[in-house]
């Protein structure tokens, strides 16, 4: 009797399964080694920004060269003007990039609006919701050194590379905030008159200039331990303070029982 059968069963079963894969390869191949680029393409834009934060950060716009982005990052020159053209817009995607985490960051104060609707009518949570939207955005300063001495170069240079940017920076966040604070103040929880737009931006910047001034400050007010985790707590609170007395109206007092 011929047990050759099962042999060329399990050696024609080989072949297919060999064919099989060539076909899955010829056919998965190029979308596989697509997925790679891609990944590559990604993984080099990220280093090019972490590079150029690094570099924008130390230098500012007009000091910063491109030779030394490209150092860092350890790409050429080419491969940063193929993905961002020129040094502008190269500092912009790096301004972009952090205007994306600040709107994560204001995001999460949006979703307990979501959560809670009447905070809008409700002063004390209102007031709640000031104080964890400070926090967050003063807690994103802290974590963000690098973005921080950017705003700090702007600052000394007038703004001249922001205003060329600005164009391109998502004001959704500020349309919604508006929204909020309007609510707020027809239900009459803030004071008339007030902005509260400009009264959260000065508060972030004396926040900013609190973090940039900590060697000052150090050397000052040495036993003030100015750069403890107590002390930020305190400045923080002090700040806040500031900004939700300037925008909340006063309580109303409470009246007096008369005495039997």
């Amino acid at each position: 009797m011929d047990d050759s059968g099962p042999e060329r069963r399990k050696a024609g079963n080989e072949t297919r399964g060999t064919l099989g894969a060539l076909v899955e390869n010829r056919v998965r191949g190029p979308e596989r080694e697509r997925r790679g680029r891609t990944h590559d393409a990604e993984s080099a834009r990220r280093a090019i920004l972490d590079a150029a934060e690094e570099v924008f950060a130390e230098h500012g716009f007009d000091g910063a060269r491109v030779d030394a982005i490209a150092a860092i990052a350890g790409y050429n020159k080419s491969l940063i003007f193929q993905y961002f053209g020129d040094k502008l817009n190269l500092y912009a995607e790096v301004l972009r990039r952090a205007d994306r985490q600040g709107t994560e960051v204001q995001a999460q104060v949006f979703a307990i609006l979501l959560e809670d609707p009447t905070i809008t009518t409700d002063a004390h949570k209102f007031r709640g919701l000031l104080e964890i939207g400070m926090n967050l955005a003063f807690e994103y300063l802290e974590k963000n050194p690098r973005i921080l001495r950017i705003i700090t170069w702007e600052q000394a240079e007038g703004w001249q590379s922001w205003k060329k940017t600005a164009g391109q920076m998502n004001m959704e966040d500020i349309a919604q905030f508006r929204v909020l604070c309007s609510k707020a103040q027809e239900a009459g929880l803030l004071r008339p008159g007030a902005d509260p737009l400009l009264l959260l931006l000065m508060a972030e910047q004396m926040y900013m200039s609190y973090l940039t001034s900590l060697p000052l400050y150090e050397m000052v007010l040495p036993a003030d331990q100015a750069s403890s985790p107590e002390t930020l707590a305190r400045v923080k609170e002090h700040i806040i303070e500031f900004l939700i007395h300037g925008i909340l109206n006063d309580p109303a007092p409470k009246k007096e029982q008369n005495s039997p």
